[in-house]
């Protein structure tokens, strides 16, 4: 069984009908729809209720950071209650631009963190160009992480795993792996634990076919490289993703 832990579908221009058509003949049996902004993340809920095998998780990225309020709580905590959200996310730092600032990032961060520990849900972390402060915040809140996490599109280097691994972080990782030019990747794959390698495909973006818009059906592609990387059976790669993806997201049929 194929599983994508990481896509976006709402408002990116998908045929669903025909899309879930698609990911179901390359066999991807479960896909989860990761939230970046309250609208996005209520689109994605409507999704997975009406398509066998998606699930949804509710957050602000942290590119959306200073439009976060009470009101946006109110509501994401509405849809943690939902049977098929299966973590807080997208949520996290990029520190690639200029905006939000960093205090307001982290203050967000830190709030979503305390909600999926009140909720009891595992979380998806975006990390951009911030690794020292992302390890000092999840070492300095470490409490909050007890669901467990998971850092999505993982970019940080095969000499930075252990760090987070000691937290009992999950890494995912996608099309980025499929480039001829991504070595720092392809070292965190083959180094990653095995108990705690995910795939992802973060749609539409990565794609392993550059130029292309990715897809959840490209699932099968990047499992097969990621496998080749760790020198594994494909066979057997995917059926562990498949066990790691259903310990740190219990909610996952």
């Amino acid at each position: 069984m194929y599983i994508d832990v990481h896509a976006h579908f709402a408002q990116e221009g998908y045929d669903l009908p025909a899309e879930r058509e698609k990911i179901r003949a390359a066999g991807v049996e479960r896909v989860i729809l990761a939230g970046d902004t309250l609208e996005h993340s209520r689109m994605h809920a409507d999704i997975a209720a009406q398509s066998e095998g998606y699930f949804f998780t509710a957050g602000v990225h942290p590119s959306e950071a200073a439009e976060f309020s009470a009101q946006t709580e109110q509501g994401l905590r509405t849809l943690f209650a939902q049977r098929k959200c299966v973590a807080v996310g997208e949520i996290g730092l990029d520190y690639h631009w200029d905006t939000p600032a960093r205090h307001v990032q982290q203050a967000v961060f830190v709030r979503q963190l305390e909600l999926a520990h009140e909720h009891a849900l595992p979380v998806q972390i975006h990390a951009r160009d911030c690794c020292a402060d992302m390890l000092a915040l999840l070492r300095e809140h470490r409490e909050l992480l007890a669901h467990g996490f998971l850092l999505h599109c993982y970019s940080f280097g095969a000499a930075n795993l252990d760090n987070f691994a000691a937290l009992g972080a999950y890494f995912s990782f996608g099309g980025v792996a499929c480039f001829k030019n991504a070595r720092n990747v392809w070292e965190s794959v083959a180094a990653c634990p095995a108990q705690r390698i995910l795939t992802e495909t973060d749609s539409p973006y990565l794609s392993p076919f550059r130029g292309e818009k990715n897809s959840p059906a490209n699932i099968p592609v990047i499992a097969a490289r990621l496998a080749q990387l760790r020198g594994e059976d494909l066979a057997e790669f995917a059926a562990r993703v498949a066990q790691n993806a259903h310990a740190l997201f219990p909610k996952l049929e």
